[in-house]
């Protein structure tokens, strides 16, 4: 599906990041959140974003994955904006352009880990002939193939949140937001985890914007932002 940028404000023509974010401010009521925060994210690049408790990080996300709107600012994915645009054109990046990594896996417990995997590529439209290949695949690149036909009440964390990254990759997305990836799991699980994440967002050309407490996290990224007080420094 083509997607068209919003009418009200488009981007430079000489703009060609992946994810371009220009002069962000949220607030609410009093509280200034986000002031004028503005950075890009190449094609298949890795970036963690840092900052304490507070500092705006999760507002943020919220803003780029366009759950939330800024006060003042524009989002572009590609030349299209996000900022205000209709609901039936973030559905369709979110099908097509853009995946999300919870801290704490989001995967439906009635479902198996074939099928939450499969999920996604159901609801881009992709054919039941094409589908099952792309779960095996990636069953077997998150080393879980054995595991295929298990509910997640019989999973461990780190067992959940590989099948989380192989349910984000499914689609192909251009763009992965993940929030906190291994804040509920401990150091060992928490480093494999990243290490495939990387391998897997590196090998697949996909960018990566990683919001983190972490420094370990951090580290598999190619760059790290810091957010204080709502500002990038």
């Amino acid at each position: 599906m083509k997607l068209k940028p919003v009418e009200a404000y488009t981007a430079p023509s000489n703009a060609c990041s992946l994810l371009r974010a220009n002069q962000l401010s949220k607030s609410y009521g009093a509280q200034h959140v986000l002031q004028d925060v503005s950075f890009s994210i190449e094609a298949g690049e890795r970036v963690a974003l840092m900052g304490p408790s507070g500092s705006g990080k999760s507002t943020l996300l919220n803003l780029l994955s366009g759950i939330d709107q800024p006060d003042s600012g524009h989002i572009f994915i590609h030349r299209t904006e996000i900022t205000h645009a209709p609901a039936k054109t973030l559905n369709a990046l979110r099908r097509t352009e853009i995946s999300t990594i919870f801290q704490f896996f989001h995967l439906l417990p009635t479902l198996t880990a074939y099928e939450n995997i499969e999920l996604t590529l159901q609801i881009a439209g992709v054919s039941p002939q094409e589908r099952k290949p792309r779960v095996e695949e990636l069953l077997e690149a998150v080393e879980l193939t054995s595991h295929a036909h298990a509910y997640p009440d019989t999973l461990s964390g780190g067992e959940s949140q590989r099948i989380a990254i192989a349910r984000a990759l499914a689609h192909r997305p251009k763009l992965i937001l993940a929030d906190e990836p291994t804040g509920s799991l401990d150091s060992k699980t928490g480093q494999k985890t990243l290490d495939l994440l990387k391998n897997l967002t590196k090998n697949g050309k996909i960018a990566l914007f990683l919001v983190t407490h972490s420094a370990e996290a951090a580290a598999v990224c190619d760059r790290t932002l810091h957010l204080h007080d709502g500002r990038l420094t």
